[in-house]
């Protein structure tokens, strides 16, 4: 009995939030931005009733944050997983993982450009800026501004993440040969070069 997975509502509530996140991020993908987010539209491609967005997340806004809260998770974990890495690498994989899971990103803007100011945008905020602190310290920073190189890399990952698709066509390359080479741009950014 201990270990059982719950039955009933708390499992059918689960499944429908689950359901409504990912039919407004599809929504989003389908539609674009600035078409909106309608929430009747939500609520039929989850197929489930109306009345329970606003029961659920309380209005649209509520919906998205719920769906970075859930969508931002895999970014999380990996950057605690990279945190005794070296600044290179945990730069590295800091800027793959927002590639390889876009969505964080995309609703931290759509949620920002509505004028919530809720959302986080600084990438793993506490534990990422005193790691930062520690790079400074040993010189491997180009800067010693923590908090600044720590706003210039949410800017850079959120604006490549966001842009990646147009730049690539801009440029006329695939975005899988952009990709590599602003990460390498990335890295040689914000580390300075190893002594020899």
């Amino acid at each position: 009995m201990g270990g059982e997975t719950p039955a009933g509502p708390t499992r059918d509530r689960d499944a429908t939030e689950e359901a409504l996140r990912a039919a407004a991020i599809t929504l989003l993908r389908r539609g674009g931005v600035l078409a909106g987010l309608n929430l009747r539209e939500v609520a039929d491609a989850a197929g489930v009733n109306r009345g329970l967005v606003y029961q659920y997340f309380g209005s649209r806004r509520g919906l998205l944050r719920s769906a970075l809260f859930h969508r931002s998770r895999p970014n999380s974990l990996d950057a605690a997983e990279s945190a005794g890495l070296p600044l290179r690498k945990r730069l590295s994989r800091l800027f793959w993982t927002s590639l390889r899971n876009p969505e964080p990103v995309v609703l931290a803007t759509l949620l920002v450009l509505d004028g919530d100011d809720r959302p986080r945008v600084l990438l793993n905020r506490g534990d990422g800026r005193k790691a930062l602190a520690e790079d400074a310290a040993r010189g491997e920073l180009p800067v010693d501004d923590v908090e600044a190189v720590q706003a210039a890399l949410a800017s850079t990952i959120y604006g490549y993440t966001l842009l990646r698709e147009h730049l690539a066509r801009e440029i006329d390359v695939p975005a899988e040969e952009l990709d590599g080479r602003v990460a390498r741009c990335f890295e040689a950014m914000f580390t300075r070069p190893p002594a020899s």
